[in-house]
């Protein structure tokens, strides 16, 4: 037989081979053993809770990193209201009010080891009330719809978490473990609630053994080729860092420019960081949920991710090229999002600058992500310098009682949904427990639309009576396997 034809067949069979083998894995890219357990049915006061979270809402908790433009007299009357609301628990529990605005609330149980932290925060971001159908702070409700700033982002949360613990401590309920409620008023500037709370906790040598805040959600349509709801639950989230880009030059008239303006080195700037994407790397909280929402997808994906060994340059290239949340999860991102230059349409600025946003993958730092930046632009002209920024959080563990705890919770109160680890890529107060905790997840308690995600910070952000009442139930059955 001729060599030639001897070294073709012995390639189709190497093909061969190698298809086969890409196929047998995808065959056996299998969903895991999900449970089959029955859970018990969970009571909620649905007109209650959706009463509770219309009175907080009425509270203006618009938090500033302008100062002037807070109204303090606002957070005093939410702090004033909670008691009224949640009478039980807050004369049946130790209650502690940290720095200006944090609010702690320890409700003992049968040991003090190892304590459940529930999280929320209560101050939301301002509203363009004239854009919105419904007024943002006046807990309007209509067709089993309460609308209003926070009934998402996060009152919708902490009246879900006060809730729970009103209904279980009239039952007579004792968990097995303290329970910790910490709440934060100044989250969305990046505030020092938080870090106190923590801080306290290491001066008391309190070790959480599971913390919850915001997060990831139950929604649908994320994944590629999965028709199933999918629960989100973070288990590590992006680091940030703003970053400033200046050109100072002498100014002038428009009429007789130099070869390159300010303005024009920064355009060059912003056009080579757009064209030199981040590495493309799989973190652990990718790669656990790929596989996780890979196994539940249709055949022609399973195929793709059950073999990322060789198909993560066709996946590095997709992501890419197109963007949004599955590049995101992949690599550090780039956003341009400020530029400046001359306020005369005809004058040349003394200085312009422009400003961008980044989000970090773990594994990956904010003083490196700016050194990058800096080699990149590699403009001696420009001034790169860092606005501000933090490193990307703790990655959490998913192989430990505390995780098999919540995703309990979360399959019972959700019995449809795919549980899955993910990347949070936006930041959250939950950050700061890394410091003390790698036992910390990021879910928020509620199934929401893709209309409904597209509210929180934007316009008309609102809540179904139904989600209200589902975050309790979760709530309680949380609190139940505390």
């Amino acid at each position: 037989m001729p060599v030639e034809i001897i070294i073709l067949l012995s390639i189709c069979a190497a093909l061969a081979a190698f298809v086969t083998a890409l196929l047998v894995r995808a065959v056996c890219f299998k969903p895991m053993g999900e449970r089959a357990s029955r859970p018990e049915s969970v009571f909620v006061n649905k007109e209650r809770a959706v009463q509770t979270l219309a009175e907080m809402i009425k509270c203006k908790t618009v938090s500033d990193r302008n100062k002037e433009n807070e109204d303090e007299a606002e957070f005093d009357k939410f702090k004033s209201l909670l008691p009224t609301l949640f009478p039980t628990v807050f004369s049946s529990c130790e209650v502690e009010y940290v720095g200006d605005r944090a609010i702690l609330i320890r409700w003992r149980g049968k040991s003090e080891d190892l304590p459940t932290v529930l999280m929320a925060h209560y101050d939301v971001v301002s509203a363009s009330e004239e854009d919105w159908e419904k007024p943002a702070f006046e807990g309007a409700t209509e067709n089993g719809v309460l609308w209003g700033r926070g009934t998402l982002d996060t009152k919708g949360t902490l009246n879900g978490i006060l809730s729970a613990a009103e209904q279980l401590l009239g039952e007579g309920f004792v968990p097995e473990r303290d329970i910790y409620f910490a709440f934060g008023g100044d989250e969305e500037i990046n505030g020092h609630g938080a870090p106190d709370i923590v801080e306290l906790f290491c001066q008391r040598g309190i070790t959480p053994g599971i913390v919850v805040d915001e997060g990831g959600a139950v929604v649908e349509g994320v994944f590629p080729g999965v028709k199933r709801p999918a629960a989100l639950i973070g288990i590590a989230e992006k680091g940030m860092i703003n970053v400033e880009y200046s050109v100072k030059g002498g100014g002038g008239h428009a009429s007789s420019p130099a070869p390159h303006t300010p303005v024009g080195r920064l355009s060059a700037a912003c056009v080579k960081m757009e064209k030199t994407p981040f590495k493309y790397r799989l973190t652990k909280p990718a790669r656990l949920m790929l596989d996780t929402m890979g196994r539940n997808s249709t055949f022609l994906y399973r195929i793709i991710f059950a073999n990322l060994w060789c198909f993560s340059p066709v996946l590095n290239l997709l992501t890419r090229k197109t963007g949004g949340e599955l590049n995101a999860l992949v690599r550090t991102t780039t956003a341009f999002t400020q530029m400046e230059g001359s306020k005369g349409l005809n004058v040349i600025p003394p200085k312009a600058r422009m400003a961008s946003n980044h989000r970090i993958l773990p594994g990956e730092t904010a003083d490196g992500t700016l050194e990058r930046i800096r080699r990149v632009v590699d403009d001696e002209k420009i001034t790169v310098t860092k606005i501000d920024g933090m490193d990307p959080s703790v990655v959490s563990d998913t192989d430990c009682e505390a995780w098999e705890r919540l995703s309990a919770a979360v399959s019972e109160t959700w019995s449809d949904a795919i549980v899955s680890p993910y990347l949070m890529l936006a930041c959250s107060d939950s950050r700061h427990w890394g410091k003390i905790s790698d036992k910390v997840y990021r879910f928020s308690a509620m199934a929401l639309s893709k209309e409904e995600r597209a509210t929180i910070h934007g316009n008309n952000e609102r809540v179904p009576f139904d989600t209200v009442a589902r975050t309790v139930e979760f709530y309680v059955r949380l609190m139940k396997k505390s």
